[in-house]
């Protein structure tokens, strides 16, 4: 588990995937959080000072669960970037399409995206339902929405081989119970970074209306 802020550095130093590039990005992207985070309220003030071990290493530790070369990767309600942004530093050879439908924080994602070089990254501002179909090979949202309506909304841009990853706090091994009228393969993971959240990881394998 990790406890605290060098335990988090640490530990994302220790991805195969975390390079000297992706270290710097990394650096400069918690820059750029703390600067705009006076601007508008992207996370709380108060995580800024674990910023390591609640947004990176959060971020981050969902990477054990994708084989390298996974994608296109879909991360919907991204925020301040997270996962979406911090994964798409630490696998520039994946393409990364990040959905959010807050203004401000389209125009962040862009600049942050500009500012970092992050060339595998396109950011869809506007609502889900709107963004045009297509099949992916991960889909992630962290606090996007409870687990029935995420999948009713997204389920579309998923195949029986796209992986699913879902931090869900506290709730997840109860959503992950109540879940009704879907085929899958879901189990929930312990967050490395929290002793008491959960991230529900798995595959879709029917839709809802099937036989589960």
């Amino acid at each position: 588990m990790i406890t605290c802020e060098e335990e988090a550095r640490r530990w994302v130093a220790s991805l195969p995937e975390c390079d000297t590039l992706a270290s710097e990005r990394l650096e400069c992207f918690t820059g750029l959080l703390r600067a705009e985070n006076r601007k508008q309220n992207l996370v709380s003030a108060a995580s800024l000072d674990a910023v390591w071990q609640r947004h990176i290493a959060d971020s981050a530790q969902l990477l054990v669960h994708v084989p390298r070369g996974t994608g296109p990767w879909l991360d919907l309600g991204t925020g301040a970037g997270f996962p979406g942004l911090v994964a798409s530093i630490l696998r520039p050879e994946c393409e990364f399409v990040l959905v959010e439908s807050r203004a401000r924080r389209v125009d962040w994602l862009e600049r942050a995206a500009a500012e970092l070089g992050l060339e595998n990254l396109v950011v869809e501002g506007g609502r889900l339902e709107s963004l045009h179909s297509r099949n992916v090979g991960v889909i992630s949202a962290r606090a996007f929405a409870p687990l029935e309506k995420l999948l009713s909304l997204s389920s579309r841009f998923s195949t029986s081989e796209t992986l699913w990853l879902l931090p869900k706090g506290r709730s997840a091994q109860q959503e992950l119970d109540e879940l009704k009228g879907w085929r899958h393969v879901f189990h929930v993971e312990q967050s490395l970074t929290d002793p008491d959240s959960g991230i529900i990881v798995g595959k879709l394998t029917g839709r809802k209306g099937k036989s589960a």
